[in-house]
């Protein structure tokens, strides 16, 4: 079950390239464009997720589900076949939907630019300019594709264990490199790399079942299989849907046990203006993660005045999308903005990318309107301030957060912190190594000490008279406080470092 990725810049010579592999070693050769006609027949939009992508659409909530039940799609395509073979994948990044997998052979294939130029002004008689101006598109196009699907760099040398020039090597002598690099140990499946493929397939067929099914395609999941037990984890909002994933999943092949459980939590994140490329935000994302929790976005828009009025209700569930693939009509839009810049649907959009979207509002007022309204709003394990007041002078602006947070934290009962806390409080860090480490010493000194000197300890403690006792009270007294910090702060960090606040 040898799986070759071949990430082709060239159309040509990449698919060149794998059709004379996959001849070498004798391996099925699949395509991209085999898998996305494929998935278009299997109803899902294809066209449109291209589309929405390339034009820099808003991406809705229901496209991001068809976004998830695609690579679904790819991933138990590549892993049926190698499971009765060897494959050959040529596309753009065929790796990035088979996470786990260490036998995979990642291939990067290039061509000269020039060259490429030349070719399409053959192909489609351009004019150089033209050309050149269209070969630079596409790689735009594929760059974007890679960004906004997996978040990652297209042309990240450290995506591939080689890549191949075809302007220094025919298609011939990179395919002999290839079939003897292919022989290579770290590029043959083991025991433990078999079951992560079942696996996968596995995880992947329940993803593309729950999206197939009327009853819970709209239904945002996380799909997780080792050795064939299934957890299915989905949001909050989605609990009335839950009851029929069981009967939805019952009876796929390999499945051992199927455990459904809902999202724990609900985190708040208040902001004056979003925006998903700080690092406040990945670790927020980091921390919705850890606690799959979903991020429920406030956004405060300051009122000098002090009036108070919600513009925006969370947003409704899309419905489901029409069983045809290819370009379909455009997608919702996003809440709007009273001023640009808000960030709101860039946010929104990226916790949709991971799963961890909750309802989007908008707030107009002080702290005491954002107190008001959440008096009366669900409960969440988490409340995050980020950058607000921003019409306000700084030291004004510090002093109304600062307000806030106490004034949430007073009236919710749950933690209620600023944006600079975060990793602090909940990821952790090298701040958190140093001080575990340094509560770990803590704690070894002051259980050696107790047992080394118990006797001494014992004797104090049982010496008769009044004042001895008054005096061995107040000892003990002043002591354990000492001891419930050190132990408790060795506890608390160990305990953050495996997950399990």
């Amino acid at each position: 079950m040898q799986i070759i990725c071949i990430s082709r810049e060239s159309v040509r010579y990449g698919r060149q390239l794998a059709e004379k592999l996959a001849q070498k070693l004798g391996y099925a050769c699949v395509s991209r464009e085999e898998l996305t006609d494929l998935a278009t027949a299997q109803g899902i939009p294809v066209g449109k997720i291209e589309t929405a992508i390339l034009k820099r659409q808003n991406i809705s909530e229901q496209l991001a589900l068809d976004m998830d039940r695609f690579k679904a799609f790819i991933s138990a395509s590549l892993c049926g076949r190698a499971i009765s073979g060897g494959i050959v994948y040529h596309g753009r990044t065929g790796h990035l939907v088979l996470p786990g997998l260490t036998h995979v052979l990642r291939v990067r294939a290039i061509a000269d630019f020039e060259e490429r130029v030349t070719m399409n002004m053959r192909r489609m008689n351009l004019a150089w300019e033209k050309a050149r101006a269209y070969t630079e598109d596409v790689d735009e196009d594929r760059r974007r594709w890679a960004r906004f699907m997996y978040n990652v760099n297209w042309d990240n040398p450290a995506l591939y264990d080689i890549t191949i020039n075809s302007a220094h090597l025919s298609v011939e002598n990179s395919a002999t490199l290839l079939t003897q690099m292919a022989q290579l140990p770290e590029f043959q499946p083991t025991p433990a790399s078999r079951r992560v493929v079942k696996d996968l397939l596995l995880g992947t067929r329940c993803r593309l079942a729950l999206g197939k099914d009327e009853r819970t395609r709209d239904i945002k999941v996380t799909v997780s299989v080792k050795d064939g037990d299934v957890s299915v984890v989905y949001l909050p909002r989605h609990a009335r849907q839950a009851p029929v994933i069981p009967s939805v999943l019952e009876g796929l092949e390999g499945m051992r046990s199927l455990v459904c459980t809902v999202a724990t939590t609900n985190i708040l994140y208040i902001q004056e203006r979003f925006d998903p490329q700080t690092e406040s935000f990945g670790h927020l994302v980091e921390v919705a993660e850890k606690w799959n929790a979903a991020v429920e976005l406030l956004r405060l828009v300051d009122d000098p005045e002090g009036s108070e009025r919600e513009d925006a209700e969370p947003l409704p569930a899309t419905g489901a999308p029409a069983e045809t693939g290819g370009i379909l009509e455009d997608s919702p839009d996003m809440p709007d903005c009273e001023d640009q810049g808000c960030g709101v649907p860039e946010t929104l959009q990226r916790l949709i990318q991971v799963g961890r979207a909750g309802a989007v509002r908008t707030l107009v007022g002080d702290g005491l309107a954002v107190a008001g309204k959440l008096a009366r709003a669900e409960q969440y394990s988490l409340v995050v301030v980020g950058d607000v007041f921003l019409s306000r002078g700084a030291a004004v602006r510090k002093r109304l957060k600062r307000d806030l947070v106490s004034l949430l934290n007073e009236q919710m009962r749950i933690p209620v912190i600023g944006t600079e806390d975060l990793k602090e409080q909940y990821l952790f860090g090298a701040k958190q190594w140093i001080s575990m480490v340094f509560y770990a010493a803590a704690t070894v000194l002051l259980y050696a000490g107790v047992f080394y000197f118990q006797e001494g300890i014992l004797e104090f403690l049982a010496a008769p008279g009044t004042t001895r006792r008054i005096l061995s009270a107040v000892v003990v007294g002043a002591f354990a406080p000492f001891a419930a910090i050190v132990i408790g702060g060795f506890a608390h960090n160990a305990l953050k470092l495996v997950k399990l606040e």
